[in-house]
C-alpha cells in the first residue's frame, strides 16, 4: 500500500500520524487498548489489516497493548532497531509499513515474545464483526 505523506496526514490524527508513520511512540497505561478485554482482532489503523488476535492479548505490566503472537505469518515484519542507545526488533505492518512497537523476548510461552505495541497504531473489530 502506497501513499503519499500528505495523504496519510489527512487520515490520521496528529498523534496516530507521529507513532504510525513516523515511528513515535505514546505514553505507557495511556492507550485506548492497553486494558481492553473485548474479544476481536486487532488491526491496523492506517490499512484495516488484521493484525493481532485478542485471543494472545495479555497484560505484561509494560503499559501498552500486549501479545505473544501476530494474527499471521504474513501480518508483521521485524526490522533492527538500534535507536535511543538499545538493539531491539522494530514492529511493522507488513501491508502499509506502518510503525506498531517492538518485540522483545520476555513473554509467555507458547513463543516467548512479547510484541509491544501501540495503541494509537490499532483499531479493533469485535468478534462479531469479524466474519
Amino acid at each position: 500500500m502506497q501513499k503519499s505523506q500528505t495523504d496519510w496526514k489527512s487520515e490520521l490524527s496528529e498523534e496516530e500520524y507521529k507513532v504510525s508513520r513516523c515511528g513515535g511512540t505514546e505514553h505507557p497505561f495511556s492507550g485506548k487498548y492497553y486494558n481492553h478485554k473485548e474479544e476481536g482482532t486487532y488491526i491496523c489503523n492506517c490499512c484495516k489489516k488484521p493484525l493481532f488476535s485478542s485471543s494472545t492479548k495479555y497484560d505484561s505490566g509494560s503499559g501498552w497493548p500486549s501479545f505473544y503472537a501476530p494474527f499471521g505469518e504474513d501480518s508483521i515484519i521485524g526490522l533492527r532497531d538500534t535507536s535511543h542507545g538499545m538493539i531491539r526488533e522494530e514492529v511493522k505492518c507488513r501491508h502499509c509499513d506502518a510503525h506498531l512497537g517492538h518485540v522483545f523476548p520476555d513473554g509467555p510461552p507458547p513463543t516467548g515474545l512479547r510484541y509491544c505495541i501501540n495503541s494509537l497504531s490499532l483499531d479493533f473489530k469485535p468478534a462479531k464483526n469479524t466474519e
